[in-house]
């Protein structure tokens, strides 16, 4: 097993007033070489939009976009025609494909909103765009891995152009969890949204993380109670 620690301190840290950000990878005026990417993983930001802030009308293409909250609703519209809200159980995925439009605003005027934007690279370039959003029950996460995007199409997942997953986990302190990648030239990325855990014989806390690479598959015990992602790639 070979690991990669990120500890939450050495994000890079972007404050614009209505938004603070947190770069785990570089990403606009935030550069670190040696912090590019994990993997087919390109972007893991958490951001928090004040009330009546948010990202104005703006393009992508040819990368899989993943929204989820954590607190608050994020006022979505795209040049697809979609028009929602997603809120703290949603997830949402956009595959931009060959191009699109879209604008994020907080829902409320006056409470922030916290949440996590990822980035993965497709599998297949210039494809139609396409949107899907789902709410998830966290009890079915409470000391297991609940995945909510996956390369296969299926009622319980949203689909991903990509042979990639996203997973969430609430543990309980003192339980453990096990992860199973699906191939072993995959990594797999945790991103400690609370609580603390020990991985691999490194403690972790709060906005901590740790990649994963050459493993089939790897426990999570908590110290406390614990609320995590795994978001699982291929490396090349």
């Amino acid at each position: 097993m070979k690991t990669t620690l990120h500890r939450a301190n050495s994000r890079g840290v972007a404050n614009h007033g209505w938004l603070t950000s947190r770069h785990t990878f570089s990403f606009a005026d935030y550069y670190e070489p040696s912090r590019m990417n994990f993997g087919l993983l390109r972007v893991l930001n958490d951001d928090i939009v004040e009330g009546g802030g948010g990202f104005g009308t703006h393009p992508h293409n040819n990368m899989e976009i993943i929204s989820i909250p954590l607190s608050g609703a994020l006022a979505h519209r795209d040049s697809m025609g979609h028009t929602s809200v997603i809120r703290s159980g949603d997830v949402q995925i956009m595959s931009a494909g060959s191009g699109l439009r879209h604008s994020e605003f907080n829902n409320s005027a006056d409470e922030q909103i916290n949440f996590l934007q990822i980035w993965i690279y497709p599998k297949e370039r210039d494809i139609e765009p396409r949107y899907g959003q789902k709410a998830y029950s966290p009890a079915e996460r409470k000391n297991r891995f609940q995945v909510v995007v996956a390369p296969e199409q299926s009622e319980e997942t949203l689909w991903i152009n990509q042979d990639a997953r996203l997973a969430l986990s609430s543990i309980e302190a003192g339980a453990t969890a096990e992860y199973t990648l699906s191939s072993a030239s995959h990594g797999a990325y945790l991103f400690v949204i609370e609580g603390n855990v020990e991985v691999a014989g490194d403690q972790l806390g709060r906005r901590d993380a740790l990649g994963i690479e050459a493993s089939d598959s790897f426990s999570v015990t908590a110290s406390s109670d614990a609320e995590l992602l795994v978001i699982e790639v291929p490396m090349q």
